[in-house]
């Protein structure tokens, strides 16, 4: 039986429309963990979310999510009594995401709520949070439980020379790219027509004809934000663009709007909502100059000028990265850094194909190592039109996994291993001083915890 990612609760289109479905369902209490019920429905639920999901679950669905929302509820009660809380601008932020791209997938925030069994934004947004919070928690309660996982060469090596070929992992293909960038030119026209769009928002909301609010759910570009009325949360200044964090700190009254701020994202204006220590939750209206295609078409010139002079000798690839305009790799001779923090490869030169830039991937799998592109088109890490000539430092194509090439990806596997023994033997102990109470019809199961049953 495959075990379930211990996330049961998973950030979906349809995670709320399940409860809707399920009103017909006769409901009954199947499980008690504390003082903590699982109901039938939330099992019908799970089962229907993954069915929409196309997730497979090996084994009995009635045995395999009944046990995973059980050891949710373990990590739960333990985090009340840890106080492990969840990061609400984190969870805020994270909600917000996830109602944009859900929008954008069913073409309008009207099909959503349609979808979403015509209940309002709020009532669905409320719902989603308890949801990511949840999740959140779990995390948190999962690493605390694991601690520090501190491991020796020896103990690497010892794993990997116990391991069967046939187990060893498959290590997917990871490219090194440098690249060189230029940002197509904004028409000034445009961005005073932006500053004076900005400026009558100041107008509208300091007279009080409309709200700040109201005005960045009608008028932001920030998607992510605006369904919240341009709300992005309670945020550190290292978590700000620096420009906007400047701006954003200087603000002392809820009533003054900041003047028109500059960052790479576009041009913002900016309301502050409470202040927490080293921490700040504002609003904001973002409007971004649209980019012509003749100003990106004038980019690709001035790029495939620079090419040439490089191709012709007039200069290095190295020397070119001085015109670029990417800050984050200028002044590392144009070499890209993974920032994805889901990856593996987070904070290396690493990069999997579908973790490169939007529109980067195709360009990069047709070069050799040391091949420069011609200059193309792609977005850059604030979603903005740009264009790049990129060059293929390295390639390592996908393998099976082996200690020279590998060794943080094995050392890796053997701390999840270390990890997920010591959650294990929590689980146990923590089983045996719960209160636990499965219902009839619901035990015969070939549970990975067996002491569920008592």
């Amino acid at each position: 039986m495959i075990k379930i990612k211990f996330f049961i609760v998973i950030i979906s289109l349809f995670a709320a429309l399940t409860a809707t479905a399920q009103k017909n369902v006769i409901d009954e209490v199947i499980w008690v963990v504390g003082d903590e019920a699982i109901l039938r429905s939330d099992v019908e639920n799970q089962r229907m979310l993954f069915q929409r999901e196309g997730i497979r679950i090996e084994g009995d669905p009635y045995c395999i999510i009944p046990e995973e929302l059980a050891l949710q509820k373990l990590y739960l009660s333990q985090a009340k009594i840890d106080s492990v809380e969840a990061d609400e601008s984190q969870v805020l932020r994270q909600v917000d995401s996830w109602v944009n791209r859900a929008v954008q997938q069913v073409g309008s925030q009207e099909k959503f709520i349609e979808y979403m069994g015509g209940k309002p934004l709020s009532q669905i947004k409320e719902e989603q949070k308890k949801y990511v919070r949840e999740q959140s928690i779990v995390e948190q309660m999962r690493k605390k439980i694991a601690g520090d996982v501190k491991l020796r060469p020896s103990d690497v090596t010892k794993f990997f020379n116990q391991l069967s070929k046939d187990s060893l992992p498959m290590i997917p293909t990871t490219v090194e790219v440098e690249i060189v960038m230029m940002e197509p030119q904004i028409p000034i026209e445009d961005i005073d027509n932006i500053k004076e769009r900005l400026r009558l928002y100041t107008e509208q909301i300091t007279s009080g004809e409309i709200s700040f609010s109201f005005a960045a759910a009608r008028y932001s570009d920030d998607l992510g934000t605006a369904t919240n009325g341009g709300q992005t949360g309670f945020l550190s200044k290292m978590q700000l663009d620096p420009e906007y964090a400047t701006a954003a700190f200087a603000i002392n009254d809820p009533r003054r709007i900041s003047n028109i701020v500059k960052t790479e994202y576009g041009y913002h204006i900016i309301q502050l909502i409470e202040k927490r220590g080293d921490r700040i939750n504002t609003r904001h209206i973002l409007l971004r100059p649209k980019v012509s295609d003749q100003e990106v078409d004038k980019a690709l010139v001035r790029l495939d000028s620079l090419l040439a002079a490089i191709h012709a000798g007039h200069l290095t690839f190295e020397e070119a990265t001085y015109f670029s305009s990417d800050k984050d790799t200028k002044n590392n001779n144009g070499l890209m850094v993974n920032q994805n923090e889901e990856s593996r490869n987070m904070g290396t030169p690493k990069f999997e194909m579908e973790e490169l830039p939007q529109g980067m991937g195709v360009v990069i799998e047709k070069l050799e190592v040391g091949e420069m592109s011609k200059p193309f088109r792609m977005k850059n890490s604030a979603n903005n039109d740009v264009v790049v000539i990129a060059r293929l430092k390295s390639r390592v194509n996908v393998h099976q996994a082996n200690m020279q090439d590998d060794y943080q990806e094995i050392k890796m596997m053997v701390e999840n291993k270390k990890r997920e023994e010591i959650i294990n033997e929590w689980i146990v102990s923590k089983q045996k001083t719960t209160y636990i109470r499965v219902s009839e019809g619901w035990r015969d199961c070939d549970f990975n915890h067996p002491g569920w049953i008592k």
